[in-house]
C-alpha cells in the first residue's frame, strides 16, 4: 500500500510502499477513506514532540472495515468506522473508572516478539499513535475504532476522529460547560472551532472566539461564537474581562503556546477553569500569578476531549446529521496523499481550517 512516511525530523514526508500485516485476534483491517491533516502531526514532523522513526504519520481518519480478527465483536467487514488514537484496553484502572482516553495499556499494541503491523523493504516501520492513517489501509486494535451510520460522509466523519472530538469533548466533558455559562476559545483552527461548536451545543450563553487572523471572525460565528476578538491588535485578556464584566467561566487554549495558555488562565472569573488543549512544545513552561488561585481558578489539560469515543462519536455523527455540528465549513481542501506536504505548508500560514486526504480522489 502507499503511505506517507516520516524518516527524518524536519524533512518532508515520503510516499512509499509499505507492507501491512493480517489482523490478529483483536485487530481490525480498515480501508482508509479519508484522513485529516492535523497540527499534531506537524509537531512530530518538526520535532517539538519525539517519536521513534521511521513512522507512517496520520491519526484523524475514517474508513471501511475489510477484515477482522477472530475475537473481534465490535465491528464487522463492511462497517463504516471512525478511528481514534486513544485506543483503550477496557480493563485497566483508567478504563474501569470511566477515563478511557487516559488508557496507556500495552494490550492495544503488538508485543516486541510479534510481527509488526507495518513493515518496509527498507527496514522496520513504526505505527504512529495507534493508527498511522496517512496510508491506504490501517491495521489497528478493535478498541481504536467505532462503527457509525453509513449515511454519514466519511470525509466529514474523519474530522470527528481527532480535532472535533478534542474540541467538542473539551467543552462538554473536560470542562463540563453548562447552559448559560460564558466561554472563551483562543485559536480558531479546527480544534478551536470544534470547541466553539461544542460550547454552543452545550448551551453556553456567550462564546468569545479569539484569533490573530481577522478573517476568521465570520467562520467562528458560523460555528456558534457570539463575539470575536482579533488578538493581533488588542489586549485579549483585558477585552474578555470587559466584555464579560469579570471574565469567563471556561477558557480553552487551542494553539499550544505558553503565552496563550497564560492568557487563558488570566481571563477567568473567580471559580473559572482554563483548559489547555494545544500541544505546548516539550520543555516550555508557563507562568501564573499565585494570588489568582485564591479565587479558586483552575488550569487543567484536556486529552482528546476526555472522550468515551465508542459512545461519543456516534452521537457527534447524529449531531452533524441533524445540523447541530458544523463540519462542512471546517474542510478547507480535499487533497490526494501525494499532496500532504503541501498541506502542512499551508497549515503554517493559518489560512486553512483543515485539509483532508481523500483516498479515492
Amino acid at each position: 500500500m502507499k503511505a506517507a512516511v516520516l524518516r527524518e525530523v524536519g524533512k518532508p514526508l515520503q510516499i512509499e510502499d509499505v507492507q501491512i500485516n493480517k489482523p490478529g485476534p483483536h485487530e481490525v483491517l480498515i480501508r482508509t477513506a479519508a484522513a485529516g491533516v492535523c497540527h499534531s502531526d506537524l509537531h512530530f514532523i518538526e520535532g517539538s514532540y519525539p517519536h521513534p522513526l521511521p513512522a507512517v504519520l496520520g491519526h484523524e481518519s475514517a474508513g471501511v472495515v475489510e477484515a477482522v480478527g477472530s475475537e473481534v465483536r465490535t465491528v464487522k467487514p463492511g462497517d463504516h468506522v471512525i478511528t481514534c488514537l486513544s485506543a483503550f484496553c477496557g480493563h485497566c484502572e483508567f478504563c474501569l473508572t470511566g477515563h478511557m482516553s487516559l488508557c496507556v495499556s500495552p494490550d492495544t499494541k503488538r508485543g516486541p516478539d510479534d510481527e509488526p503491523r507495518l513493515s518496509s523493504a527498507k527496514g522496520p516501520m513504526l505505527q504512529y499513535l495507534n493508527l498511522s492513517s496517512f496510508a491506504e489501509q490501517m491495521l489497528i486494535h478493535e478498541h481504536a475504532c467505532v462503527a457509525i451510520r453509513k449515511d454519514m460522509p466519511l470525509d466529514r466523519a474523519a474530522l470527528i476522529g481527532c480535532g472535533v472530538m478534542t474540541g467538542v469533548g473539551a467543552a462538554m466533558h473536560t470542562s463540563n460547560v453548562r447552559p448559560g455559562d460564558t466561554v472563551a476559545v483562543i485559536g480558531c483552527g479546527g480544534v478551536g472551532l470544534a470547541a466553539v461548536n461544542g460550547a454552543a451545543i452545550a448551551g453556553a450563553s456567550r462564546i468569545i472566539a479569539i484569533d490573530m487572523a481577522p478573517g476568521k471572525a465570520n467562520m467562528a460565528k458560523s460555528f456558534g461564537a457570539t463575539d470575536f476578538i482579533c488578538a493581533a491588535d488588542t489586549d485579549v485578556v483585558k477585552e474578555v474581562i470587559e466584555l464579560t464584566k469579570g471574565g469567563v467561566q471556561h477558557s480553552f487554549e487551542a494553539i499550544g503556546l505558553s503565552k496563550t495558555a497564560e492568557q487563558a488562565f488570566n481571563m477567568l472569573r473567580r471559580g473559572g477553569t482554563a483548559n489547555i488543549i494545544g500541544m505546548i512544545p516539550v520543555g516550555q513552561t508557563i507562568s501564573l500569578m499565585g494570588a489568582a488561585f485564591l479565587g479558586e481558578k483552575r488550569i487543567q489539560g484536556s486529552l482528546m476531549g476526555s472522550n468515551r469515543f465508542p459512545v461519543d462519536m456516534p452521537r457527534l455523527v447524529d449531531f452533524y446529521m441533524s445540523g447541530k455540528l458544523h463540519l462542512d465549513d471546517m474542510i478547507s481542501r480535499r487533497i490526494k496523499l501525494e499532496d500532504v506536504n503541501e498541506a502542512f505548508v499551508e497549515m503554517k500560514t493559518g489560512a486553512v481550517a483543515r485539509s483532508v486526504i481523500v483516498f479515492d480522489a
